[in-house]
């Protein structure tokens, strides 16, 4: 018997679907349902598809794969925090994490197969990347996350962050379709406005966003409003420098007009004076911003310490004299290595 060569079904647009069915007989509307299957079910295989006839549905298994995420191990934080190891298709891993708080339930989702950027104060930088994750891949995890949402709190997924391993702007046109089959009603119908993409600072990619009317919110991981230090941290600055990525955010605020919120770690001995606070404020004086002051995760017992209380309050002092909405995020998971730049596939397989 010929083998077949089975494609990924959820490759295929609601069109190509209508496409393919008509091509082997079937009626156009038939497309429809399995689509309905696939995204607002996310359904699993082909068998629970039980408004199709049997001999559709072997036709279907015949012909093309579901090539679903797998949530094979999971971790949970004393915080409520969960974090789950992710096995793709071809047993690459990423993590994820579900963030509970009073008001919010948050997914934190991966776009990479490891990180390319070596920042030097975040452990999935340190992992090889390996390849870009596909549109339904970053829309399973956002499915498990809700689905876990449903079942340890009884509450309902409110927000997104693409703030896990990866960096979304290197995996841009995927990233985007993710996002665009997580809001659409045929999707999860979850609102533009609840999701936030975190990007290390890629210019000319930010107004890239900007031309294409994206209508989620941008957050930039800034950590130092200064080249020599943010160069230091971040080697991207050398191609991305501050200067540049003050043009392309006063561009993407210039046609999008929201405001960007900035992320900011302050580190013992390497931006915590007065200097690197006054150059933050001044950063932040380009467009309406807000900042988020980060708490440091530390992943080894290496060079990055988290900055004093006082240097804490002497950024938030000098940001609120100038006008500048800032505030401290405590980290959550961090005993199960789940917060801000602690995922690295730790967990033994």
């Amino acid at each position: 018997m010929q083998q077949v060569n089975k494609q990924d079904i959820r490759k295929l647009s609601l069109q190509e679907l209508e496409q393919y069915f008509e091509s082997v007989g079937e009626k156009r509307f038939r497309a429809r349902q399995v689509y309905e299957w696939l995204w607002s079910k996310s359904l699993k295989n082909f068998d629970d598809m039980t408004n199709l006839s049997k001999a559709t549905r072997e036709h279907l298994k015949e012909n093309f794969d579901i090539n679903h995420i797998l949530v094979d191990q999971f971790q949970r934080s004393d915080d409520g925090t969960i974090k789950n190891a992710v096995k793709l298709f071809d047993d690459q891993i990423v993590e994820s994490v579900l963030i509970p708080t009073s008001k919010r339930i948050t997914a934190c989702v991966s776009s990479q197969v490891g990180c390319s950027l070596d920042c030097n104060f975040c452990a999935t930088a340190r992992l090889k990347r390996m390849r870009n994750l596909n549109p339904d891949e970053i829309y399973d995890q956002v499915v498990a996350i809700q689905e876990e949402a449903r079942l340890y709190f009884d509450r309902p997924l409110t927000n997104i962050v693409f703030m896990g391993m990866g960096e979304p702007l290197l995996n841009y046109q995927n990233v985007l379709a993710a996002i665009e089959r997580v809001c659409s009603p045929t999707g999860l119908g979850i609102s533009p406005r609840r999701i936030t993409l975190s990007t290390v600072g890629i210019a000319k990619m930010i107004r890239k966003l900007a031309d294409d009317g994206v209508r989620f919110n941008l957050a930039l991981s800034l950590h130092s409003a200064i080249n020599e230090t943010r160069t230091r941290l971040m080697p991207i600055n050398q191609t991305n420098t501050v200067e540049e990525l003050a043009d392309a955010l006063k561009y993407w605020y210039s046609i999008t007009k929201r405001k960007v919120t900035y992320e900011y770690v302050i580190w013992d001995g390497i931006n915590d004076d007065e200097r690197h606070a006054r150059a933050l404020a001044k950063f932040c004086k380009h467009i309406p911003s807000k900042v988020n002051i980060i708490q440091y995760n530390p992943i080894d017992e290496g060079e990055y310490r988290q900055a004093s209380p006082e240097k804490v309050s002497l950024y938030l002092r000098i940001l609120e004299d100038s006008g500048i909405v800032a505030k401290v995020r405590k980290s959550r998971g961090q005993d199960i290595d789940a917060a801000c730049g602690q995922l690295a596939n730790k967990i033994d397989w």
